[in-house]
């Protein structure tokens, strides 16, 4: 298991737009199964290899992926995400500019969320076993600002104390994502 990574706060307006950018985030997740190339990646997303090639390139020139030189032969360029903890700044420290860019990716990332729960829904009834793989909880609880902020970064512990490079997974273990959301109730719901 590995400790988490030093927090990496996002503060550039492009990076953020970059991030918020649909075929970019497409690409990010294709990424996270392991190395491509823009010819791979342009068949896998019904794109043109050119396109997958200059996005890649932008997100490289973040630090978002970076390219992987033991694979690459000739003009051939291949491709990794690059792991990090990146995190966006707090609301109050965004400009108009980063909170737009901000909620866009909230909303694709979302999407993307539902969609992914949508198709486990229905493919649950193939996955044998892993069928009931659904660590479901939806609880209230009252904390401060700090108190809250505690809780994100034992969160995050937890995470990195089951992750583990895929060379030391174990026969039978799947990509299981986990997603945390955790908000301030709007002010009726305090009263309640």
């Amino acid at each position: 298991m590995s400790d988490p990574p030093v927090p990496q706060e996002i503060t550039d307006v492009e990076a953020l737009k970059l991030l918020a950018h649909p075929m970019r985030q497409q690409i990010e997740r294709q990424l996270r199964d392991g190395p491509v190339n823009s010819a791979s990646l342009a068949r896998a997303l019904g794109q043109s290899s050119g396109l997958t090639s200059y996005h890649l390139r932008q997100m490289a020139k973040h630090g978002f992926i970076e390219e992987v030189p033991e694979l690459s032969r000739g003009r051939e360029r291949w491709w990794r995400h690059v792991p990090a903890d990146r995190r966006i700044p707090p609301y109050s420290r965004q400009t108009p500019e980063m909170r737009a860019a901000v909620e866009e990716m909230n909303r694709l990332d979302f999407a993307d969320e539902l969609e992914q729960f949508t198709r486990f829904q229905l493919e649950r009834a193939d996955l044998g076993e892993w069928a009931n793989a659904l660590a479901w909880s939806r609880s209230t609880i009252r904390l401060t600002l700090d108190e809250l902020t505690e809780f994100f970064e034992e969160y995050v512990k937890l995470l990195y104390r089951y992750k583990r490079p895929e060379e030391e997974t174990p026969p039978g273990a799947r990509v299981v994502l986990a997603r945390l959301l955790a908000f301030p109730a709007p002010a009726s719901a305090d009263d309640e």
